[in-house]
């Protein structure tokens, strides 16, 4: 499983790290647990190295590139050298590897010719497509590159499979990437629903202590990476604009390379509105933390302008929370309207204001939610996501 530009192993939040690093862990154990040897190959931005994870797996650093941390934008013109160093290792490791499964359409560009070269099996997940996030680009947000989309194109069409997220990514995969329909696999993510737990609020005192808020008052979270795409102005504008309650509202996650004055504006905009004490940046926590402030919390808010799923929607439900996201993508698949939470038809904060204290002013909804929530949840579990893709490799195994 080959991650260029982020290891597995990063804290999700932080930096480049999200959703994706979360998957890649969770499969590659559960991966292990059936059987299956599992190296995770990201870039090395010290010395490289090979690290035991767990039983059957294998966090592997290659050098590409000047060391140290690099800008996303910069990792492309070091792909080749990436790929290479790919290849030296495959060549060393006895037994070879059965399948190549790329993460993001940069791991994809170092590693099909590979495995075109050495005959391997080339799987590929692209986790977010340009052509998705550009249809739906934040305000002043940069579009993405010619050469991504020009690469994830060519990569939907090398690839031998291509591992979905959502029906939303393979409607966007098919129409705007061109991909082969016969080619496109679907495989939800899991989520760890013994570490996110409705039991958990049993934490709360210790969560309300570290953020500051008083017993009683409700604690609503939004959580990912700082960025424009993320659209975290939007949860803010709809907490200002609440009348007659006055939640905290936590923001999780720090900024990406090149978002720093996007998290200055929105601690600007907390000013600007007035709420400036009711908001706390939060940064990045560990995922025992995220879990405590689940449970901690009434609501979660998903102000994302797109999302290929939305792992975040499911951690919060399994913890008991609902979440309130945009009616687009592949929110639609995450969120069950009316059972996990409520989808949105518009970006409106005055229609989410609306939709926070409508669940905010009726707690006899918001516990058939927080319950019901839960159940959705249980529905995704990172075995399964484990199951689907073996059976996908197994299709793939060359005589």
């Amino acid at each position: 499983m080959v991650s260029m530009h982020t290891s597995p192993s990063a804290p999700a939040g932080q930096g480049d790290a999200g959703g994706m690093n979360v998957s890649l862990l969770a499969t590659a154990l559960e991966l292990a647990s059936l059987g299956v040897e599992v190296d995770l190959l990201t870039r090395a931005s010290q010395e490289p190295s090979a690290t035991l994870l767990a039983p059957g797996v294998t966090l592997r650093t290659l050098v590409a590139g000047p060391r140290g941390e690099l800008p996303k934008s910069e990792l492309p013109r070091y792909s080749d050298e990436f790929g290479e160093a790919v290849a030296r290792l495959i060549g060393r490791t006895k037994p070879r590897f059965d399948v190549i499964h790329s993460h993001y359409w940069m791991s994809g560009i170092a590693t099909l010719p590979v495995a075109l070269e050495l005959g391997l099996p080339f799987v590929q997940s692209f986790h977010t497509l340009g052509a998705m996030k550009n249809r739906r680009l934040a305000p002043g947000d940069r579009p993405e590159t010619e050469i991504r989309l020009r690469s994830e194109t060519f990569l939907a069409n090398q690839a031998d499979a291509i591992i979905a997220g959502s029906s939303a990514e393979v409607t966007s995969l098919i129409d705007q990437v061109g991909a082969p329909p016969d080619k496109i696999w679907v495989v939800p993510p899991g989520v760890d629903t013994s570490l996110f737990n409705p039991g958990r609020t049993t934490m709360a005192p210790v969560v309300r202590e570290r953020l500051g808020v008083e017993p009683g008052r409700p604690i609503i979270s939004v959580v990912g990476r700082v960025q424009p795409l993320k659209g975290q102005d939007l949860a803010i504008r709809a907490v200002a604009a609440l009348t007659g309650q006055r939640p905290v509202l936590a923001v999780v996650g720090s900024p990406t390379p090149g978002a720093e004055d996007y998290d200055s504006a929105l601690k600007a905009l907390t000013v600007e509105l007035g709420i400036d004490a009711d908001v706390r940046f939060v940064g990045s926590i560990d995922r025992e933390e995220l879990a405590d402030l689940f449970a901690a919390s009434v609501l979660t808010l998903l102000p994302s302008h797109s999302e290929t799923f939305g792992l975040v929607a499911l951690e919060s439900a399994a913890s008991g929370t609902p979440v309130i996201g945009s009616r687009a993508t592949g929110l639609v698949e995450s969120i069950a309207d009316g059972e996990s939470g409520l989808l949105l038809p518009s970006r409106d904060p005055e229609v989410w204001a609306a939709g926070i204290s409508g669940l905010l002013g009726n707690p006899k909804r918001l516990i058939q939610l927080s319950s019901s929530a839960r159940e959705h949840a249980h529905r995704f579990s990172w075995g399964t996501a484990a199951a689907s893709l073996l059976g996908v490799y197994a299709s793939l195994k060359r005589p």
